[in-house]
């Protein structure tokens, strides 16, 4: 396998890190480039001392330029808490950025992965969501800086392929955790280990009854290096995430039992345009990427409760 010279955007978040991390395992020279917004160098410190590894504080929306073979492109907050608080922002980064991004793929001849997510189907109609799925999204909600944004990220994609022929390599991302995610976040699964070992009450939005698919994030990691290595012409979208699905009320009282905490379950109302059900039909991934999921999330919530009880004041 040849080495390579590879940026990741994003490359201090959560998800980011780990990718950094993996791509450092297998030899590649590896260009970290975060605003820190969400990301934080405590999740790369262990990479600093690598010589192939460089961390460069900047923001996606600002043109950048580097010598590189490939690009994975993590950089925006996918948490509602995160990418609500400037909503613009978001927006911009998904544009503004991706096009930067675009733009610099094109004058290296790099290849491109776009770490889209299953937001893009918004509050589907289809169950569970396949790639053909075009989705139900409302363009003018409190979400829809996050949702069109990746939408639009997604179409920038695919008209810079077929204008300029780049080589891009678009992922869709299902609900994923464990270590290095962001606390104060306000995903469910950070929400819920951190109200349980704090012995706050656990908050569940709506009855609960709400479906998710959790992805524990090494299984992320894999397909995503797979989608990057696919030949050109293989472009997706391609969903990534684990099929099997659970209520929010279920993963709530996993959680209970694995950290013993004595919280207790209080339920608030549903936001805005928050989707019903979520899950990934995983056939384009397991046909063409040779992937799918390993860890169970029992097995998963182990390492992310660990994690947290490290970090949890």
């Amino acid at each position: 396998m040849l080495n390579k010279r590879i940026l990741v955007t994003g490359g201090a978040g959560f998800i980011g890190s780990h990718l950094c991390k993996k791509l450092l395992e297998q030899a590649h020279a590896v260009i970290c480039l975060d605003n820190c917004f969400t990301g934080s160098k405590e999740n790369v410190a262990d990479l600093m001392s690598n010589p192939k590894f460089e961390f460069i504080t900047h923001d996606i929306t600002i043109p950048f330029s580097f010598e590189v073979d490939e690009i994975y492109n993590l950089a925006c907050p996918a948490s509602p808490v995160h990418y609500q608080y400037d909503s613009v922002k978001t927006m911009k980064t998904n544009i503004l950025g991706v096009i930067n991004v675009l733009d610099l793929a094109c004058r290296m001849g790099a290849k491109v992965l776009q770490a889209s997510t299953s937001e893009v189907y918004g509050d589907p109609k289809i169950h569970p969501q396949s790639e053909e799925y075009w989705g139900n999204v409302n363009p003018i909600g409190i979400r829809s800086c996050y949702d069109e944004g990746k939408r639009g990220a997604e179409t920038l994609f695919f008209d810079y392929h077929r204008q300029f022929g780049l080589d891009i390599k678009v992922i869709r991302i299902f609900n994923t955790y464990g270590p290095h995610m962001n606390i104060n976040d306000g995903r469910v699964v950070s929400n819920f280990i951190v109200q349980a070992i704090k012995g706050q009450d656990i908050t569940i939005y709506g009855d609960g009854n709400q479906t998710r698919s959790f992805c524990y994030v090494e299984d992320l990691i894999k397909g995503m290096m797979l989608m990057m290595n696919t030949e050109k012409g293989f472009n997706g979208p391609v969903n990534l995430g684990n099929p099997n699905e659970f209520t929010v009320l279920e993963l709530a009282k996993v959680v209970l039992r694995l950290t013993g905490s004595k919280s207790k379950l209080v339920f608030k109302p549903l936001p805005q345009d928050d989707p019903k059900l979520r899950r990934p039909n995983i056939h384009l991934a397991k046909a063409n990427l040779g992937w799918e999921p390993v860890v169970q999330l029992e097995d998963g919530l182990k390492h992310a409760i660990e994690y947290f009880r490290k970090i949890v004041d």
